[in-house]
């Protein structure tokens, strides 16, 4: 399916993981409650394979906030995002791409690993947009981000993204990675920026 058809849909880590996050650190009571806020309690029986609607993952990252409140989603959704990458390095960065990585110099490689998260970004961006801009510090700006999308906060709320990026960079690029998000529109800010130390 071409990224064109995939308008507005993004791949079902964004639901799994936070799933699988919130069972670790709560239980499958909380589970239950946080996925029937947000209008998904029927991905417990059969979580999703395919392509999801990002309509899907506003409403479990609003659903998150709302039933745990902002202090406590906010790990949970990072946990979420590192569990994704973890996914990722497993079963869709190829074995070959990351011994390359791993042996390249932090700054190239973390160039080439832009570049490959977004020629991915359609995946998980949905109808927001990726930029990256690849000088020290790195930074990834996401343009109405799904995460945060109706959202209002005094502090960042896309967690699931710094958690996705840190354990990628860290695997790949530098074990002494930190993902910031150093701007986020529920906050005000135009986008979200996520800043890339090591």
């Amino acid at each position: 399916m071409s990224q064109a058809a995939n308008a507005g849909r993004v791949g079902p880590n964004a639901i799994i993981r936070v799933a699988e996050a919130l069972r670790a650190s709560r239980g499958e009571d909380v589970v239950e409650t946080v996925f029937e806020a947000a209008g998904l309690k029927g991905y417990l029986d059969q979580l999703p394979t395919e392509m999801v609607d990002e309509q899907e993952v506003i409403a479990l990252q609003a659903a998150l906030r709302d039933q745990l409140g902002v202090a406590e989603a906010r790990p949970i959704a990072r946990d979420a995002g590192r569990r994704t990458g973890d996914y990722l390095l497993a079963n869709r960065i190829p074995r070959p791409a990351q011994f390359i990585l791993k042996r390249l110099p932090s700054k190239l490689a973390s160039k080439t690993l832009l570049k490959a998260i977004r020629g991915n970004a359609w995946t998980f961006v949905g109808t927001g947009v990726f930029d990256a801009d690849p000088s020290y510090p790195p930074k990834i700006t996401i343009q109405d981000s799904l995460l945060c999308r109706g959202a209002s906060a005094d502090q960042p709320l896309c967690d699931f993204y710094v958690g996705t990026f840190e354990r990628l960079f860290r695997e790949l690029v530098n074990a002494k990675t930190v993902v910031t998000e150093v701007a986020c529109h529920a906050t005000g800010a135009p986008s979200c920026v996520f800043e890339v130390r090591w």
